[in-house]
């Protein structure tokens, strides 16, 4: 058996109370031992990685993205504007996406996400113009051929701004087209790799862009294939409004009107929420996935994490889309979560740790995986690795803290799998320069287009 020892870390953070200062094992793709100080591997290692100047972390794992919004960054139209018309600019412009566009925009924001840190991505994508039929089954074909863990939400838009809803009718799509569409991706690519990198969630888009009858057949054929469930849901106080409107319940009600709250389902922001309303999702273990700089962006409000898993929510980080961050990177956003955390607890009340652990351990409780987001026995072998090298770091004592504090935004390596994916902070999977180039261009195309 081919063995790693990945030896005597500067620091370590294992997202529990495991004490891996002795360092960890690797073999198979999995963590076989974790060592404390002083101890050694109990049997041969074929391998050793001299992890001293390395502060060692779960893989981060990503729970709400955007990927084809890489093509919209600091877009001219959309720029200062609250969520509602930020959309209503945006949506013209999106619906010109094109497969290529949308496979480049997948490939640079996986890539961007894995030079972070990040090992395990959550896609929510809902565009589907004429021609971009099979949007996730090239984010799954992208996702295999970088190596990269992806759960791909198979998004949807039903309710057009001539029915009520937001989105232009271009880019819409019938309930029995959406349903189908679901159940083919479900049964193409849900966990059908041996290294469990695919996993397919269901994403009706929000309560303002689908009707009821697409969110209760969603739930059910979710309920049918035991696959994850994701919503945008109380981001702002205008979508409470709408959907007071719309429906007459506040969006949490909708939710449970239309069987979604339960365990399988996670929401993107959260933010909005009362007080009877976040024990009502604590009971039910639905998840959150905060996203805090989206949230500053668009000045949409702050999540309530501490009192949202006191009730029993799985609590995650995401980036969001990169049209409202309008970066991919989710060491930074760890970083932004403890900044903005601390508007709304007292400074020991929402730690570097706390915040770390969102983008790990949290994170993976979100999407309901139990086998990544922490270093122990058994867990997939989804590592990333910090230097502190750059002057931002210098003068720091706590390693851990100066990751967060500091501001660290490149990962020197990360694996997968126990496969090196990043080295010596370069990409291994391709020539990042012309991926760049070849995406700058493509969005040139798409603005131009509109």
């Amino acid at each position: 058996m081919n063995t790693l020892w990945i030896k005597h870390p500067r620091a370590v953070f294992t997202s529990n109370r495991l004490d891996a200062s002795g360092g960890l094992v690797i073999a198979d793709g999995r963590i076989l031992e974790v060592l404390a100080a002083g101890q050694q591997p109990s049997g041969p290692v074929s391998q050793v990685f001299d992890a001293s100047t390395h502060v060692v972390l779960p893989g981060l794992v990503n729970t709400h993205h955007h990927f084809y919004q890489t093509l919209t960054r600091a877009c001219p139209p959309a720029l200062n504007k609250r969520l509602f018309p930020w959309l209503q600019t945006l949506y013209p412009i999106w619906a010109g996406l094109t497969p290529a566009q949308h496979a480049l925009a997948t490939e640079l924001a996986m890539v961007e996400l894995l030079l972070s840190g990040c090992t395990t991505v959550a896609d929510h994508h809902y565009l589907f113009p004429a021609g971009l039929e099979n949007a996730i089954d090239i984010q799954a074909e992208t996702s295999l051929k970088l190596g990269m863990r992806a759960t791909l939400t198979r998004g949807s838009m039903s309710l057009s701004v001539d029915d009520g809803g937001l989105p232009p009718r271009s880019v819409v799509q019938t309930e029995q087209v959406i349903l189908d569409d679901s159940k083919r991706l479900i049964e193409r690519w849900h966990q059908r790799d041996d290294q469990a990198l695919l996993e397919v969630a269901l994403a009706p888009c929000s309560p303002f862009s689908v009707t009821p009858d697409i969110m209760r057949a969603s739930a059910e054929l979710a309920a049918q294939y035991d696959v994850g469930l994701h919503t945008h849901l109380a981001e702002t106080e205008d979508e409470n409004a709408f959907c007071l409107k719309m429906f007459g319940q506040r969006p949490l009600d909708y939710l449970d009107s239309v069987g979604w709250l339960n365990n399988r389902t996670w929401l993107a922001h959260g933010i909005h929420f009362n007080d009877e309303e976040v024990q009502r999702l604590g009971n039910a273990g639905t998840g959150i996935c905060h996203c805090p700089s989206s949230n500053m962006v668009l000045a949409s409000g702050i999540c309530r994490v501490n009192e949202l898993r006191a009730a029993g929510s799985p609590v995650g980080l995401g980036v969001d889309g990169s049209a409202s961050n309008d970066h991919s990177n989710l060491m930074q956003e760890v970083r932004q979560a403890l900044l903005i955390q601390r508007l709304r607890y007292q400074a020991d009340e929402f730690t570097h740790l706390d915040a770390l652990h969102l983008a790990t351990k949290g994170s993976a409780q979100v999407l309901r995986r139990d086998d990544i987001g922490e270093l122990a026995p058994g867990k997939r072998a989804d590592i990333a690795f910090f230097k502190l090298d750059e002057p931002r770091f210098s003068g720091a004592h706590d390693p851990l803290a100066a990751l967060v504090l500091c501001g660290a935004s490149q990962a020197d390596a990360v694996m997968i799998n126990g496969d090196w994916k990043v080295r010596d902070k370069q990409w291994l999977g391709g020539d990042i320069r012309q991926l760049m180039a070849n995406h700058q261009q493509a969005a040139s195309q798409l603005f131009s287009g509109h």
